[in-house]
């Protein structure tokens, strides 16, 4: 009961002064239920250093890595911030500790042929008029999932005015994005049905069959569902989109920071993984296309 008045404490923290989204607040909560389960018998006070770095080889073990581990020590960190700022602790032993060392994995990209049949959808009824409004949209501007959720409509009708997107992203940043003209008319052929699935009072841009603002799980099931029937072989997801849409855009412009202030990223480093990913595909028109590239047999 104690660690849960924390947690609460910690959540509403993060929404109120660190203004964090709430994808970001509920993903470190959930993050710390593993610090719970695994210091039970033991008070978040009593907790040291060795308990952390046990607790961490553990999850090892379980097959944790280290994207994840780093993850978690980073939500448990910012936990224990809060408890010595707010609630008298004094000391934080997640201090110095760092995640043990991952393989580098690269985003999954969809090849421009397969983004363009992603969002190529025969869009007949309202449903459907709203799901390809919501995939031209990730593949126009490059929006994250909770950013797309989070639109509304008033604004949206805005936006389409002037050809862009204004969007709320992480540590509550608001930035513009382009809005391309394909999405722009999906958008339009959308809110022309709108009203055919969303409550009166509803001030959503996109709508669940019951009314209320879309749920990201449904933005997530409908988006794979429609990878399958297009005959996409890889599954699709909102992020994959977002991939798809800085790797095709730096693969046309050679512009990385124009495609970070696009995507909203704190730092250009974050945004130089798609340079890796250029090069595949540069390496790939390499080797098909000369005619020493490879050796023989």
């Amino acid at each position: 009961m104690v660690n849960q008045h924390y947690l609460e404490g910690f959540r509403a923290w993060l929404l109120s002064e660190r203004r964090y989204s709430r994808l970001t607040a509920e993903s470190y909560t959930r993050d710390l239920r593993h610090l719970f389960e695994l210091s039970t018998g033991t008070t978040l006070g009593e907790i040291k250093v060795a308990h952390i770095r046990r607790y961490i080889a553990q999850l090892h073990s379980a097959g944790l890595g280290g994207r994840s581990l780093g993850r978690l020590l980073s939500a448990w960190r910012s936990f224990y911030n809060y408890l010595l700022r707010d609630h008298g602790f004094i000391n934080n032993p997640c201090i110095g500790l760092r995640a043990p060392k991952s393989v580098p994995v690269l985003p999954q990209v969809l090849s421009p042929d397969q983004a363009i049949r992603m969002v190529d959808l025969p869009a007949k009824t309202p449903d459907e008029l709203r799901d390809k409004a919501m995939f031209e949209l990730f593949y126009s501007s490059g929006l994250r999932l909770m950013e797309l959720v989070d639109l509304n409509v008033d604004t949206m009708r805005a936006d389409l005015c002037v050809g862009e997107v204004r969007v709320n992203g992480k540590g509550n940043k608001t930035r513009i994005v382009p809005l391309g003209q394909c999405a722009a008319v999906a958008i339009q052929a959308w809110l022309q049905v709108r009203a055919q699935l969303a409550n009166a009072a509803e001030i959503a841009l996109f709508v669940g069959v019951r009314g209320a603002r879309i749920s990201p799980r449904v933005v997530q099931l409908q988006m794979n569902q429609w990878g399958i029937k297009q005959g996409i072989a890889s599954k699709v997801h909102p992020h994959m989109l977002r991939h798809s849409f800085a790797t095709h855009v730096l693969q046309s412009s050679g512009d990385l920071r124009a495609v970070q202030e696009m995507l909203g990223h704190a730092s250009i480093s974050t945004t130089q993984v798609y340079t890796h990913l250029d090069f595949q595909y540069l390496s790939k028109i390499y080797d098909a296309a000369h005619p020493r590239a490879k050796r023989k047999p």
